[in-house]
């Protein structure tokens, strides 16, 4: 690997998990810290992240298509993403927080419908090359619960949060298989407790990780 973007990626950050874990109030209170901290941040999302992703993220999340069709732009999204925002700021010297990134492909579109786990990652070595994040934070949670907090907390829910328990089920299991396959890269957070103790566990994690880092 390239030595300088071995180091530039450590900053770059990524938070993961199903939909209703809580994962993007995690994100903000850890944008909130480095901030806090004198350090650049750029908080950003996937799908999504520059207008022509952003375009694709709408289309992704409303429009009913093939499963391979959705991979196909959900990785053409990724790929402007990396090349107009991500790798940029990180040339720049910032923290990049993003709100989900490739292991959601894989949990979701692989675990949770079954495309061809192999093939996602031959797409992934394509479009991120040696590009991965220093840092994953998975909040774990059980379908059953992540369910009821969707429920209570939205108005409006896309296509992806009207699928079913089980559905749920397996993108969270894929997820904890990615999380025991890199234990160096994952920290797994149980996100059925509260906001605050989750928090608390996450800006420990952290602080500790990002010593090195640190301007």
């Amino acid at each position: 690997m390239n030595h300088a973007l071995k180091t530039l990626q450590q900053r770059f950050i990524t938070f993961e998990g199903i939909d209703g874990a809580g994962k993007s109030s995690h994100l903000q209170t850890l944008a909130d810290w480095l901030q806090q901290r004198g350090q650049s941040v750029l908080v950003t999302r996937e799908p999504g992240g520059t207008p022509f992703a952003e375009t694709l993220r709408g289309l992704l999340l409303a429009q009913s298509m093939h499963t391979d069709t959705e991979v196909l732009l959900m990785f053409a999204a990724r790929n402007e993403h990396i090349h107009k925002v991500i790798l940029p700021a990180l040339e720049q010297g910032s923290w990049i927080l993003c709100d989900r990134f490739t292991d959601s492909t894989l949990a979701y579109q692989g675990g949770g419908k079954g495309a061809d786990l192999g093939r996602l990652r031959t797409l992934a070595r394509w479009v991120q090359a040696e590009l991965s994040p220093g840092r994953t934070y998975l909040f774990d949670i059980e379908a059953e619960v992540a369910a009821i907090r969707r429920a209570a907390q939205r108005n409006t829910i896309d296509k992806f949060e009207q699928e079913d328990q089980a559905f749920f089920e397996r993108v969270i299991q894929t997820y904890r298989c990615l999380a025991q396959e890199e234990p160096g890269r994952y920290k797994v957070l149980n996100s059925a407790q509260t906001l605050e103790s989750v928090s608390r566990q996450l800006l420990g994690d952290f602080s500790a990780y990002a010593i090195p880092y640190l301007n």
